[in-house]
Formats: structure tokens, sequence, C-alpha cells
């Protein structure tokens, strides 16, 4: 008999980024990334602290909060890692179990289960402490029918660039320290109840000259995948390092995003502003002999730099952005699943090799 999953997550609630100035990276993501303006809460709501701008894309949710006062837990969070993923909140059908049943397995408690309401109804949120200072949310919110949360309001302004396809968080990757990979790996085992998906060690991602190692944890249904990765010993200094340096330690190094027409999406972005990896070209002349048939034409993919992946399920593309901002720490992968539940093992020497390039341009290879 399967055993009982303790934790049952529905998905992806949302994603809150503390920021330096939210309303201009909120119009970043909106001009960038085609994200929609779903709520705000801020000054005129009430809120005499900070700012929020909440957008969506789908099924995706980003959360952009500012502080308005220094000297806050938001303001000393900025100023020590910059722009970075505060909360990874996840979509539960009761918080309070969630919270029982994790903080009983070991979690370390952020938040008790709270109740916050309006007249659109009431939401149940608690929480927990993984990596670096990094939170797990649980939100529940059955018995609520407002815009987001409560305490915010509708955004609606004149500017709404069209979206490019992006449609849910495929998966969400932590970088951790020195030989803390398996300490994570096991607190989401132990605590959260997953299991380890695959693991990657310094064979299997490592270049001349950097290594990382990697495993992938994920619930029992498969929709919350987080990899873990920790720096490996290499003769220079690998990116899970340059992240550790400049984010000031652990924490969400990139959101993965799904979309179901990889070409167009990355098209778009690239004309909106967006800056991706580039892998050499000749990549492209014994891709296909590694992957076998695909049903792209190869040449627009070539183009874009989008790589090729396979598995025993099927294929998957996927490309890498830049870095988003000026410290070399949070970056987005967008990826198209043809079946492949993989993570674009075959990828990772050119991947590498392409981000050590940009290594080597920031001085910090």
């Amino acid at each position: 008999m399967a055993q009982e999953d303790f934790l049952p997550l529905n998905g992806t609630d949302f994603v809150e980024f503390w920021v330096g100035n939210a309303k201009q990276v909120a119009h970043y993501y909106q001009t960038a990334f085609g994200f929609q303006p779903l709520a705000y809460a801020g000054l005129e709501t009430g809120v005499k602290d900070r700012t929020s701008y909440v957008l969506r894309q789908d099924k995706i949710t980003f959360i952009f909060t500012t502080s308005l006062v220094p000297d806050t837990e938001i303001s000393q969070h900025c100023n020590k890692h910059g722009d970075g993923v505060k909360y990874v909140a996840l979509w539960v059908d009761d918080a309070t179990k969630s919270y029982e049943e994790t903080v009983k397995r070991g979690a370390k408690s952020y938040m008790k289960p709270t109740t916050e309401k309006d007249e659109n109804g009431e939401v149940v949120m608690s929480g927990i402490h993984t990596y670096g200072e990094t939170i797990h949310l649980f939100v529940e919110r059955k018995n609520y029918k407002g815009i987001f949360l409560p305490g915010f309001v509708k955004w609606d302004p004149l500017y709404k660039p069209v979206d490019v396809g992006l449609k849910y968080v495929d998966h969400m990757v932590g970088n951790v320290g020195w030989n803390e990979m398996n300490v994570w790996a096991k607190f989401y085992a132990d605590v959260m109840g997953f299991k380890q998906l695959i693991s990657f060690d310094d064979k299997d991602i490592s270049t001349e000259y950097t290594a990382l190692m990697s495993k992938v944890m994920a619930n029992s249904n498969m929709r919350i995948k987080f990899p873990i990765n920790e720096p490996a010993v290499g003769k220079k200094k690998s990116q899970i390092e340059e992240y550790i340096d400049f984010y000031q330690g652990p924490g969400v190094q990139h959101v993965a995003m799904a979309t179901d027409n990889i070409v167009k999406t990355v098209t778009a972005l690239r004309n909106r502003g967006v800056e991706f990896l580039k892998v050499p070209m000749t990549y492209y002349s014994t891709v296909l002999e590694r992957v076998g048939e695909i049903d792209e034409e190869l040449a627009p993919l070539a183009e874009l730099g989008i790589l090729i992946d396979r598995d025993d399920e099927g294929y998957l593309l996927q490309i890498f952005t830049k870095p988003v901002e000026d410290r070399p720490t949070v970056f987005y992968e967008i990826i198209q699943r043809k079946g492949a539940k993989s993570f674009g093992k075959g990828n990772f020497k050119a991947l590498f090799e392409s981000i050590e390039l940009e290594q080597e341009s920031r001085g910090t290879l």
C-alpha cells in the first residue's frame, strides 16, 4: 500500500522577491518577461513600511516587495543579498496541518498558522525556514475569493505588454555551501517527504575549470521540484561559488519557467531585451546524433542558443538567461518538455563553458 503523503502540495502559490525598488522591478518584469499586473499593497492600502507589486503570467505569480524605511528586515536583506527570493510559497489545502507535520519532523518554525481576513474571505498561512534566509510559506486559500491575498487591491495600470507564453514554475534551484547539499536533500526528504529524483556529481557536471554537485528533490505528485546545488573542487571558481560570494550565502539561484513553444517565447524575450547565455555553434553539429529525432527544426534552435537533451521518456528544450541583476546571482531558465522528466544532464558541459566565459568577462572565474 502506498504511504500517505503527509504534506500534499497543489503547486507553487507564489515566489516573493525582496528588492531595492519594487516599482521599477515590476516594470522590468512586465516589459521584459510579459508578466501581467495583478495586485498591489502599499501606502495607499494602509501599509506604512513596505510596498508590494504582484504580477502573474498563467500559473506563475511573482511578488516584488520593497522596504519604505531603513533598517527593516527587508532593507537589511537587500543590503546583504541584493535583490533575491525570500519566500517560496506552496499552495496547500491545510496550512495548519502542513506546518504541524513539518515542524514535528524537525523544521524550524518561521510563522505559526495565521489567518488573514477581508471582505473576500480568509487565507491561512504558515511558514518554515529552509537554506540560507529562504522561507517556505504554506498558503491555504480555499475560503478566499479575492484578487490575491487580504490587504491587496487590484492593480490595473494602463501599461500592459502582452505575455510571452510562460506557463508555470517547472522547478526552482537552491545553491548551498560546501558540503551542504546532502544536509538539505535530507531536510526535504525527512521534513517534507520529498524523494530524490536524480543526482549529479562532479563527473557529470564539470569542465576543465569548474564543477558542482546537484540533487533533485521532488514531492510525490512532482509539482514541486527543488534541485539543490553545492560547489565541487575545480581549478577555478565555479558559478555556485560566485553566486554564494555575491549573494552572501545560500539562496534561490534560478526559477525555471515552462512554455509550450520555446522558440516563440525566447524570440519574444530576446526582442524585449532579455539576454541569454550562448553556446558555441559546434554544439549543434553533433547534438542530433546524441538526442535523436526531434519535432523542431534545428536552425531556429541554434540561432537562439536553445539546448536539447533526451531521457528515457522524451526530450526537453532549455535555455538560460544571463543574471537579471547587477550581482551575478538570480537568473531564469526557460524550458519546454516533450516528455522528458530530467534536467538536461547532456547539456551541462556546453552550458558551463558558456557560463565560464561570462565569469571570465566579470573577472570572477
